[in-house]
């Protein structure tokens, strides 16, 4: 996981899940959103990816209307098919119908020039977890400070 190239990343999936497994998806954008996102602009906070009819689709991700866009600029929520292999999505749909497993996004980013979107299957943590991950996190922070 690179999140130095990331355009626009979704900090809180490992913190609500437990990532098992990581895609990479093509997109399909229009000019406008490309502009927006690669100016660092978006949220993936309460996106996720649905599978329907042999295809995926990026749901509820917010890419916000160009700045410099005329009356001819992208709508902020719509839904974004995924582009993947035809294998990679059955894959992605049978590890989503097991229990308790979902698919989300992780980050936008680019390579060789196009805009890829980083998506998990990923199993909801408890909030036991969560409390236990804030935890080992911060004891991880105090022996970085002992030692530096």
């Amino acid at each position: 996981m690179n999140t130095h190239n990331d355009l626009v990343s979704n900090r809180r999936a490992f913190h609500d899940y437990e990532v098992l497994e990581t895609f990479e998806a093509g997109i399909a954008l229009v000019g406008t959103e490309v502009k927006s996102l690669k100016s660092h602009e978006g949220s993936l906070q309460d996106a996720y990816v649905a599978p329907r009819r042999n295809e995926l689709y990026l749901i509820n991700a917010s890419i916000p209307p160009y700045r410099f866009g005329t009356h001819e600029n992208h709508e902020e929520r719509r839904e974004r098919k995924l582009l993947m292999h035809f294998y990679e999505i059955e894959k992605i749909q049978k590890l989503s119908r097991e229990k308790g497993m979902t698919i989300i996004p992780l980050a936008f980013y680019l390579k060789k020039g196009r805009i890829k979107l980083r998506i998990a299957i990923a199993k909801g943590k408890k909030s036991y977890d969560k409390r236990a991950a804030l935890k080992e996190k911060a004891e991880k922070r105090e022996l970085r400070k002992i030692y530096s």
